[in-house]
């Protein structure tokens, strides 16, 4: 059965995205990275927030622009929403509801991940006790203001259990399963 993953990349204070949702410092950031790339083939779904899905891209003027995992994954994605696009998006499928979306994904994903993009996205599944584990990758850099990886208002206590730590030439991943 198909374990959820969220994974990011982050900067050392804890943003996946700049003000706004700019996501122009990653740019820098990406590079080989072997955790990623062992990652890729072991995604059998994705399960993207709207805000994501519509939003910036690191590889924004590049031929890896609007491919995720910059081209590295081509597979189903379901794209948490109660506003789908008027026109059909080729490979993605829009889901109104949380339950519904994780629900297709594993079903899609099998035996595979399902890699949940998006910190709202990612929220709901903790909160609704669904996210199986966490992969942050940590780049060098400090950004000061954006989209966290995870922001909960008034403060909560999430329990990881740390799986992995491994160094790329310019991150840090560590992966955590989800203590329940």
């Amino acid at each position: 059965m198909a374990k959820l993953l969220y994974s990011a990349t982050m900067s050392l204070d804890g943003f996946i995205a700049g003000p706004g949702g700019d996501m122009s410092w990653l740019t820098e950031h990406i590079g080989p990275n072997t955790t990623v790339d062992k990652l890729i083939p072991q995604v059998g779904a994705l399960l993207v927030g709207r805000r994501t899905f519509g939003g910036d891209d690191p590889h924004k003027g590049t031929d890896k622009e609007g491919k995720a995992f910059g081209g590295g994954y081509d597979g189903p994605h379901f794209v948490l929403t109660h506003r789908p696009p008027a026109t059909p998006v080729p490979g993605v499928t829009f889901v109104g509801d949380l339950h519904r979306g994780v629900d297709a994904a594993k079903a899609a994903a099998g035996d595979k991940y399902v890699n949940v993009i998006g910190a709202n996205v990612a929220k709901q599944c903790l909160e609704a006790g669904l996210l199986d584990e966490v992969l942050a990758i940590v780049a060098p850099v400090l950004i000061g203001d954006g989209v966290r990886l995870f922001d909960h208002p008034g403060g909560t206590n999430v329990t990881l259990e740390r799986l992995s730590l491994t160094d790329a030439p310019q991150a840090a991943n560590l992966w955590f399963r989800v203590v329940r």
